[in-house]
């Protein structure tokens, strides 16, 4: 079985471009045809694609080298050597790009939605572009770029050097250690301490069958769900239980708090059939405010659990009279007590918040209104390079003799 991976440390490499050829043409009652050494071709690209049929980065543990494909030398004819194929690395959605040297955030996948298909390992390695993919589509970057090829001898002939044996080498390709971590994406993100019903609740609004039994710590890895409200589905996750001391390291610790930082809400579960309930909010809540004081700050519903046991009779009204400024609510969901209306609550928060993310939205995008476009000037031309690489090719059925290249 494989376990959760939500950390890798992985190696990429972008390809060498091809060298350029030096070649003349040589043919019946043509001894001097002049130079027709081609360039170089272009090295692959290293290119990350989400994908949102992935949930881990288990493929990343056991592949942890991405090097694509270098560029083919320049030949004969002019013509020009084949470029080197991409390598393509599939992530879930959430993940995180980091300098493994520095800690540099060098991309946020946070708001890429990414691609349903492909699998585990489609695109994993160089080899193949079927299938390729625009990458100016959303959920594809180009970390990478391969190296340009070189220039074979015909763009180094003039009236005085009418046969050069000159030629460019290609451009070398680039090396980096990354680092790469999982941040689980979800509109709900339920913070409880151990065994205060999360996964039961995860199991009953949603399709995931999270391990369930009556002692502590029985999630030992997060879980998703989707829970379908009105013909909208709203994606809840189930972490393992936070203890105090968690911003320290108590317990298993930073390891599955950050899974909630991308949430949208927070729901607080509180096992009223506990003898120190009347803490656990306040617990939870210093505990996320020591690890992220952006994370306390996030919308949330304060949820008393297991209504159906006798000790809990009249505890809820307790709950809701000691947190007069919180949205609290009652479940069990052994009787099913209050479970519509949780559903019902979880989707208004869940809009609210949309709400308030696209106001923001508009805002920021009033900023630019005004700004002339003369601020804005053009930039120049990437292909301009490729433009001036490519050599002219003569006719076929012309011979040639390649006298040296790449490497030669």
């Amino acid at each position: 079985m494989i376990k959760f991976a939500d950390e890798a440390f992985i190696i990429v490499g972008s390809g060498k471009g091809g060298d350029g050829c030096v070649a003349f043409r040589r043919e019946k009652y043509i001894p001097m045809g002049g130079p027709a050494g081609g360039d170089g071709g272009r090295g692959g690209d290293v290119i990350f694609e989400v994908r949102r049929n992935l949930r881990t980065l288990a493929a990343l543990r056991y592949h942890q080298t991405f090097k694509a494909q270098s560029g083919e030398p320049g030949k004969g004819k002019n013509c020009h050597g084949k470029d080197g194929v991409d390598v393509i690395i599939p992530v879930p959605p959430g993940t995180l790009i980091k300098n493994a040297d520095t800690g540099e955030v060098l991309k946020d996948f946070g708001n890429e939605q990414g691609f349903a298909g492909g699998g585990r390992e489609a695109g994993a390695k160089a080899g193949s572009k079927v299938g390729y993919r625009d990458p100016r589509e959303a959920g594809r970057w180009v970390f990478l770029k391969g190296g340009n090829g070189g220039w074979g001898n015909t763009h180094f002939k003039t009236s005085v050097n009418q046969a050069p044996r000159q030629f460019q080498p290609g451009k070398p390709g680039q090396t980096i250690s990354l680092r790469v971590e999982l941040q689980l994406i979800a509109d709900i993100g339920f913070v409880g301490f151990p065994n205060a019903g999360k996964s039961s609740l995860l199991d009953y609004f949603t399709n995931a069958r999270p391990k369930i039994a009556p002692y502590p710590f029985t999630t030992k890895i997060p879980n998703l769900g989707i829970m379908n409200v009105h013909e909208r589905d709203i994606i809840l996750a189930d972490i393992p239980g936070i203890i105090e001391g968690a911003h320290d390291g108590a317990g298993l610790g930073l390891r599955f708090l950050k899974h909630i930082a991308r949430t949208k809400v927070l729901a607080f579960l509180i096992d009223l059939s506990e003898e120190k309930w009347p803490d656990s909010f306040r617990v939870l809540h210093d505990e996320l405010l020591a690890f992220s004081p952006e994370l306390a700050q996030k919308p949330r519903v304060v949820i008393g659990t297991k209504l159906d046991l006798e000790e809990t009779a009249g505890r809820i009204e307790e709950l809701k009279a000691s947190l007069p400024d919180e949205s609290v609510t009652g479940i069990s969901v052994f009787s099913k007590v209050g479970l519509d209306e949780l559903q019902e609550v979880f989707l208004k928060l869940v809009l609210e918040n949309e709400a308030v993310e696209e106001a923001r939205a508009k805002e920021a995008g009033t900023l630019f209104d005004d700004i002339p476009e003369s601020r804005f000037p053009d930039l120049p031309d990437d292909d301009v390079f490729a433009a001036g690489a490519n050599g002219g090719t003569d006719g076929e059925g012309f011979g040639d003799h390649s006298e040296g290249g790449a490497g030669r």
